[in-house]
């Protein structure tokens, strides 16, 4: 059979999971029509269990809706929903330093405070990709503001937080420079501001050469500032689906430097986190392991989440697309049935996201007590378009926006 048959196939699978299933759970049965933003302490069933609001999800789901408009097609309701969220983010997200701050209750109300750094970071992400769709200046100019508080915390370890999981003293964290890297690219590269581009260029370098370990081919989650080993159980701790995740962040980033040999490294880096996470007992990818082989710090560390699945399966397209190695789809379909027959949920759409190691749901809170729309529509929507060059059905999506970048950048 000619593959790009397979990869038709394959198309319409991942947009219908995306446009018939996961959207229209968003669509229908989260978004706050009375105090506004979404809903995300929901349950597969869609229920609402708090209506507690993190601004991490709602700063992703920003991004998720915007995306979908300059991605996927410019439907207006999805353009609608995200100004939805951000017109609630905007009013209530910040504190009075212009930190953004880790949850709200439903209508607003601070109950913590700017506890993590990464939700700058999803603040950027969200902000960037709604000013893609719209060109409109406040959602850019709320982005670089977000930029300049960043870089003057990143310049001074030990000046933030990194909820849900606190970062010891003298120590740093490959999430960091991981999620810097992107939204500083993908800001940079809206703007065609080379000091952003370059920003961000030097995160990812960051986690290439002091988080990558060259001689196992591993990424650690955690090394000292001076970029030495920490020989404690946190200290050796690798998650797979973070690895994974962020070399698909890696290639996005080199591909506009035109680096082939850190594409290369990257895609490398995939093959062995996914040899390294995959579980040969049950199938699988296991949520972290330790280095050494002893027991693993990370909590939950045999679970089978959702989102390291959703990671894997664009960061294998797209290896594959890099590289054309058999290995990238052979490692792709063992995913896809592993996800596909284990996450779905087919009465209400959308994904259950905690498996045990044996497949089952579990009801313990990972992280944060949220399901909100990202790793799922994010990963199909990625899905959806690397599918498309590789069925040769590519179509550039440009909503129709016009963005004036020197007009932006000159008044702010």
């Amino acid at each position: 059979m000619d593959i790009s048959v397979r990869f038709t196939d394959l198309l319409a699978i991942y947009r219908a999971e995306l446009l018939e299933r996961t959207i229209p759970f968003w669509m229908t049965h989260a978004l706050d029509q009375d105090q506004g933003g979404i809903l995300t302490c929901i349950s597969d069933e869609r229920h609402v269990l708090s209506t507690d609001k993190y601004l991490w999800s709602q700063l992703r789901a920003i991004w998720t809706f915007s995306a979908l408009y300059n991605k996927i097609e410019p439907r207006q309701e999805w353009l609608d929903a995200a100004w939805h969220i951000y017109n609630f983010v905007k009013q209530y997200g910040r504190d009075e330093g212009g930190r953004w701050v880790f949850a709200v209750n439903a209508a607003g109300d601070v109950l913590q405070g700017p506890t993590s750094i990464y939700t700058e970071g999803f603040a950027i992400y969200g902000l960037t990709e709604l000013a893609r769709a719209t060109g409109e200046k406040e959602p850019i100019s709320l982005a670089l503001e977000t930029y300049r508080n960043t870089q003057r915390l990143l310049e001074n370890p030990g000046s933030y937080t990194t909820a849900p999981y606190p970062l010891p003293e003298g120590v740093k964290a490959h999430g960091v420079s991981m999620i810097f890297s992107s939204v500083f690219h993908e800001l940079g590269r809206l703007l065609e501001d080379q000091t952003i581009l370059e920003a961000g260029y030097q995160q990812a370098e960051e986690v290439m050469t002091a988080f990558l370990r060259q001689e196992e081919g591993l990424i650690y989650e955690y090394v000292s500032l001076d970029n030495e080993p920490i020989d404690s159980p946190q200290g050796r701790a690798i998650v797979p689906g973070h690895a994974i995740e962020s070399m698909w962040f890696m290639i996005h980033i080199y591909q506009y430097w035109k680096n082939q040999s850190r594409i290369d490294q990257a895609v490398a880096v995939i093959k062995r986190h996914i040899e390294y996470g995959w579980d040969g007992k049950y199938g699988g990818i296991l949520l972290s392991r330790d280095a050494a082989g002893g027991e693993p710090w990370w909590p939950f560390a045999d679970s089978k989440l959702w989102w390291p699945h959703t990671e894997a399966l664009y960061a294998l397209l797209l290896a594959y697309e890099q590289s054309s190695e058999v290995w990238a789809l052979d490692w792709f379909s063992k995913v896809h049935e592993y996800a596909f027959t284990h996450y779905p949920v087919p009465v209400f759409g959308e994904w259950t996201q905690k498996l045990d190691r044996q497949g089952r749901k579990f009801k313990e809170t990972v992280a944060l007590p949220v399901k909100d729309p990202f790793h799922l529509p994010r990963a199909l929507i990625y899905c959806t378009v690397v599918l498309e060059r590789l069925s040769g059905d590519y179509q550039p999506h440009d909503p129709g926006r016009k963005f004036q970048v020197q007009t932006m950048t000159s008044t702010l």
